[in-house]
């Protein structure tokens, strides 16, 4: 029997719900504890896109039938730890910065991030204290101003700070009332009708890619865009990753989800020729800045409908592009303090937490099978597709609408080692997670290594 979530979510993205008969899971239970069915909402995520990947390829190349995809517990569990399980010659990667943390407040808690340099500064700036202040000077601030108080000073000065709420204080918040009343993914046929169409997949001895041939560009950062793309790039797809120069990304968070990839750097504004080049020739743009912030650029999906009918364009924000949250800035830490989830992992002592970044692994893999039914779909009427997918909308999905966990029998989860594996790469010797996405004939590892950061020429291969 399907799970509920899985077909929630497979409906929600528009696919035949007589497929979901050619998924397979095995589940393996009690691999991620927690008060709130977190497994569930992983083995959901990749399934899902396991048989969006699975529905492409037979399309592609023509097959009889829907190959059967298959999601196991133990590479789902193992993938969304990836971060964590990532070791670089031996070292273990750095995930949070000092200041990144929670905090006591004159009343209440709040919890900061702070990983990039320029989001440490802004902490700083707005709580009054100098470049070099550390934790303990943080500390001392906090506790003479409230939490909601807090928030709203970092938040104006352009830093990260929420205040801890329960789920009943989120629901009846203004954003929150927005995400509940918003769709898990939001679909919608954009542009007018064109030509474009991914040519057949020729039937070889090698794997199925359903992304081959496909361009797509990234402009995301962190973890849960960078999951999408990735997965793209497993599936045989073209990824180019664009940063701006002045804002590199972590280089371990580079490393884990850079598999697959190459990467460029391009000042926007300067090179805004040859971002049109690379637009004209993509068949994706999957953006993961907060909502607005690359419409300047011409980059708002009404603008990329105009001018390049038939594209795809993915689109992932923390709070979602509507309501007075609209326009900030948060991480799935972040979305776990605002929405509840934080308030019902913890105790009466202190907040807790998810085992794992599950709002931005599951909305990773949700956003690349929501490009891959957008295929899927643009085969049959030539239009592109706008996708967009929210962590908070994805956190209502799991507080909300999930249930409970049913935590049935079957094998245990023993722990990663039977899912990961290691390769040399310019990086180093790496050792990290397989991919979780799997479909009979599909691929089983990334084509490529990780390659340095804005190492590639912005142009596509």
């Amino acid at each position: 029997m399907i799970d509920p979530m899985i077909k929630s979510a497979w409906v929600t993205l528009g696919g035949d719900r007589a497929l979901l008969g050619r998924l397979v899971c095995v589940e393996r239970p009690g691999a991620l504890i927690a008060r709130l069915p977190v497994q569930r909402l992983a083995r959901a995520c990749v399934g899902t896109c396991a048989l969006a990947a699975a529905e492409l390829g037979a399309l592609r190349a023509g097959l009889d039938s829907v190959p059967r995809a298959v999601v196991d517990d133990g590479a789902v569990v193992t993938a969304f730890h990836s971060e964590r399980l990532l070791r670089i010659d031996g070292r273990a990667p750095v995930n949070f910065a000092p200041l990144s943390r929670w905090w006591r407040a004159a009343y209440g808690w709040v919890r900061t991030h702070a990983n990039y340099p320029h989001h440490r500064r802004r902490l700083l700036g707005a709580l009054g204290l100098p470049d070099d202040a550390g934790p303990e000077d943080v500390e001392r601030v906090l506790l003479e101003r409230s939490a909601l108080e807090v928030e709203e000073a970092v938040y104006a000065a352009g830093g990260l700070a929420v205040a801890l709420r329960t789920p009943g204080q989120w629901a009846a918040h203004p954003q929150g009332v927005e995400v509940a009343r918003r769709p898990l993914v939001e679909r919608v046929a954009i542009g007018a009708p064109s030509g474009r169409q991914l040519p057949p997949l020729e039937r070889g001895s090698g794997p199925l890619l359903p992304a081959a041939g496909l361009r797509v560009l990234d402009l995301t950062r962190v973890i849960a865009g960078p999951v999408a793309t990735r997965t793209l790039a497993l599936l045989g797809a073209d990824v180019l990753r664009v940063d701006a120069p002045e804002l590199p990304e972590l280089a371990d968070q580079h490393a884990d989800t850079g598999f697959g990839k190459r990467s460029a750097t391009l000042e926007l504004t300067a090179d805004s020729r040859v971002l049109e080049e690379l637009l004209a020739s993509a068949d994706v743009v999957v953006t993961g800045y907060r909502p607005g912030a690359l419409d300047r650029y011409g980059l708002s999906p009404e603008a990329l409908a105009e001018r390049y009918p038939g594209l795809i364009v993915a689109q992932l924000s923390a709070w979602g592009a509507y309501g007075p949250w609209g326009e900030r800035r948060g991480f799935d830490s972040l979305v776990q303090v605002a929405t509840g989830i934080a308030a019902t992992e913890g105790s009466t002592m202190e907040p807790g937490a998810l085992p794992v970044q599950a709002l931005d692994h599951g909305t990773g893999y949700l956003l690349a099978a929501g490009v891959l039914r957008s295929l899927t779909e643009r085969s049959r009427d030539g239009r592109g597709r706008l996708v967009r997918l929210a962590l908070a909308r994805t956190a209502h999905w799991l507080t909300t609408e999930a249930g409970r966990d049913p935590r049935p029998g079957g094998p245990e989860y023993e722990g990663p080692e039977a899912w990961l594996t290691e390769r040399d790469s310019p990086l180093g010797r790496l050792r990290y997670a397989r991919p979780p996405v799997s479909f009979t004939g599909g691929p089983a590892d990334w084509a490529t290594p990780p390659v340095p950061y804005g190492s590639s020429p912005a142009t596509w291969s």
